[in-house]
């Protein structure tokens, strides 16, 4: 076998199990943390290879189709600004979250679209090019979208301020993810091949990663999970939830046909939580981060379910087309 097909196998098996991995490590980090909490001193430049890993996946037509499709993006986008943000800070007061807390369901809701999305877009049977568009947009919009949120909402409880986080989101974010599109566009023109293994590569790359950061923001909260743990774990489950949900009122309000629908439904529910994590432990401390990392394991666990039965129904309703024909060829 050549390296490029080992390297693809690997990618390929280390992100089918993600969940598994995530599971394992944090619960691993709840018995033992000790090993993972080093890595909360590099999260920033952790996450900074995962935009990296990122901007590796954007090419020039993802950016031609927002000029192509600008309705759908705008409406993915914007129920992605409007619907996660407000939902988290509803839940935070109906829960009573402690402040420290709370600012990580509220980075959250006001994070942009990840990689996740994506993927489970392309297993849903979703509109691909579009949720990458609308990744694209809320991403580019995060340095400025995130803060303004973060500070609307919690202005009078903040010890930051707005340019902080901008440029710390701009440092995070923006740069790897034009450095990584830099360099797919040089990559592309004169390495192909080299651009192809860097695209094996890095999907593994950002499993662990993410792996690594969940477990060691786990492992930094042992106290607080089993403290309140049940109150966490309802405000992580219900803010998905509404994402969800969130994302296929748009879509249907929006009178998407069924495959941009599913894409909207991705887009909205399954937020970058890494970036929420990392911004949370910089700047209000790990247990800020806590919910995050917990939303880092649920979205990876609804996601995949949700395509499961998109892509079911589909194969149901083929067969029912294909029986209903048959039935009517008979006849």
């Amino acid at each position: 076998m050549s390296l490029t097909g080992l390297l693809r196998r690997v990618s390929r098996f280390a992100s089918t199990y993600f969940v598994i991995w995530v599971l394992l490590f944090s619960g691993v980090a709840v018995v033992e943390p000790s090993p993972f909490t080093p890595v909360l001193r590099y999260i920033a430049p952790l996450l900074g290879v995962i935009m990296l890993g990122m901007g590796l996946t954007l090419q020039p037509v993802d950016f031609r189709r927002l000029v192509e499709r600008p309705r759908d993006v705008a409406v993915g986008a914007l129920a992605q600004w409007l619907v996660m943000p407000v939902a988290a800070y509803g839940l935070y007061l109906a829960l009573d979250l402690p402040p420290a807390v709370g600012v990580g369901l509220i980075l959250v809701g006001a994070a942009p679209g990840g990689t996740a999305s994506n993927v489970m877009t392309y297993l849903g049977d979703g509109d691909v090019a579009l949720s990458v568009a609308i990744t694209t947009v809320t991403t580019l919009a995060a340095p400025l979208v995130m803060p303004a949120w973060v500070v609307l909402l919690l202005g009078e409880q903040l010890q930051v301020t707005f340019l902080d986080m901008f440029l710390s989101i701009v440092q995070i974010v923006l740069v790897p993810v034009l450095l990584g599109f830099a360099i797919r566009w040089l990559l592309d023109r004169f390495a192909p091949r080299a651009a192809e293994v860097g695209l094996d590569v890095f999907p593994a790359v950002s499993v662990a990663v993410i792996v690594a950061i969940v477990a060691g923001l786990v492992g930094a909260n042992v106290e607080t999970i089993l403290a309140a743990g049940g109150l966490v774990a309802l405000a992580v489950v219900a803010h998905n939830a509404i994402g969800l949900g969130g994302g296929y009122a748009a879509g249907r309000i929006a009178r998407m046909p069924t495959e941009r629908v599913r894409t909207c439904v991705f887009e909205v529910g399954l937020q970058n939580s890494g970036l929420a994590a990392a911004l949370a432990a910089t700047f209000f401390g790990a247990e800020a981060a806590l919910i995050p990392a917990l939303f880092s394991v649920w979205h990876n666990v609804t996601g995949p379910a949700l395509a499961s039965l998109f892509t079911w129904r589909d194969e149901h309703r083929t067969g029912v087309d294909a029986a209903r024909a048959s039935g009517a060829t008979d006849d």
